[in-house]
């Protein structure tokens, strides 16, 4: 099964999956992710009565820790459990017996990697998704024939990678493990307390974008966005916490570093026509780690920051204007005090470059509007070639599409 099935017909059938939806998914072209939700599928064949006396573990327990992995409920008397969950549990159960875990630290951990597998498993599943849709365009587009092999080798991408996934998983947990102990370990000789600057960055207009693309086009200004983003603050030392949709949440402990973070997510659309503005709101204090995710009132100011900031701007706080104050390269502009909600009138400032000054991520400012140029409708940039920038957009020279 390594080299991926040749016959995706062939293999549902020998899966056990009924006629009528195969001839179902070949008619609306999703056989391939047929076939992939038969090859992943589970078959449990235990009930939680039956778990717990093989575990040891009681009830209450187990469905506790089922919704915490987000799992469906287990009911009395159905099959809802593998062999290989009874071996995960009766092992947990046995370290919680000999006190090496406690249950509060398994709910913890349960809750995050549920959450964390479930993002990993929709990525590929989207990847699939994106890769079928593409070849039904073609098909219906350009007459371009697709071929049963051409389902078989999406498919194979997933029987190829499958086995890959616990190393992958378990050399990520031991880098980020040990960078998270690291962190703990400059916190206690720091005095408990986690100082840096916070970023949040994005998308202007992206609702408006949305109406204006398809859904292929709209994957692709985000999936580029998500690139720029990793590929910006990874690189200048900064990690990023989350990814929600259109914005980016980051933070670095260099207020020098946050600085061309942020004006390289800012630059990173500018003179791009196919791509609205991103703005960007920096704040520097206390702040608050809990999962790898971070709170407080620094989180709120730099989230705060960012929606009264202008497209293709960058915005910063009092306290990292005056860090940033003799830094050379950038230039800093006050505004006037802005009322922010529920935390009152603050002081900010706009950061630039200095003039000649620029950025050491130009290439991938470049890289990023290349791809989505190569992805976006043709018809999209024609449609919206009539519209000007508008005053006071950067890359005014172009058309852009209209943001609002």
């Amino acid at each position: 099964m390594n080299d991926g099935p040749d016959d995706l017909g062939g293999l549902l059938r020998d899966l056990g999956t009924d006629e009528a939806e195969i001839a179902e998914a070949e008619e609306d072209g999703t056989l391939a992710l047929l076939a992939v939700e038969q090859l992943l599928a589970q078959h449990p064949t235990h009930t939680l009565d039956e778990v717990c006396e093989r575990t040891g573990v009681g009830p209450e327990q187990i469905a506790l820790i089922w919704r915490t992995l987000g799992y469906a409920q287990p009911k009395p008397g159905e099959a809802s459990f593998t062999d290989g969950d009874i071996e995960i549990l009766g092992q947990v159960g046995a370290m919680m017996e000999a006190g090496v875990t406690s249950p509060e630290m398994v709910l913890q951990l349960s809750r995050v990697i549920g959450s964390s597998m479930a993002r990993v498993a929709s990525a590929h599943v989207d990847l699939i998704a994106a890769r079928a849709a593409e070849r039904r365009r073609a098909e219906a587009e350009e007459g371009v024939e697709h071929t049963p092999e051409d389902d078989a080798r999406i498919v194979s991408s997933v029987v190829g990678v499958l086995p890959l996934i616990p190393r992958v998983l378990e050399e990520s947990w031991r880098r980020r493990g040990g960078g998270a102990a690291r962190r703990r370990i400059s916190l206690v000789e720091a005095g408990d307390e986690l100082i840096g600057v916070v970023g949040f960055a994005d998308l202007v207009g992206f609702t408006a974008l949305s109406q204006q693309l398809n859904e292929a086009e709209l994957a692709a200004v985000v999936d580029q966005f998500e690139v720029l983003c990793f590929d910006v603050i990874t690189e200048g030392g900064g990690r990023v916490v989350k990814m929600i949709g259109d914005e980016v949440m980051f933070t670095v402990d260099s207020p020098v570093a946050a600085a061309e973070m942020a004006l390289a997510l800012s630059e990173g659309t500018r003179d791009a026509d196919e791509l609205s503005d991103v703005r960007v709101g920096l704040a520097y204090g206390t702040l608050l780690e809990r999962e790898s995710d971070l709170f407080g009132p620094v989180v709120n100011l730099a989230s705060r920051i960012t929606k009264i900031a202008f497209p293709g701007s960058v915005v910063v706080s009092r306290e990292l204007y005056e860090l940033l104050g003799g830094a050379p390269g950038y230039v800093m502009r006050s505004m006037r005090h802005r009322y922010l909600k529920n935390i009152g009138r603050v002081p900010l400032y706009v950061l630039r470059r200095a003039r000649g000054s620029e950025s050491r991520f130009a290439d991938r400012r470049q890289a990023l509007r290349d791809a989505v140029r190569a992805r976006v409708s043709p018809a999209v940039a024609d449609a919206d070639a009539d519209t000007d920038a508008g005053p006071g957009s950067p890359g005014g020279d172009g058309p852009r599409i209209d943001v609002g």
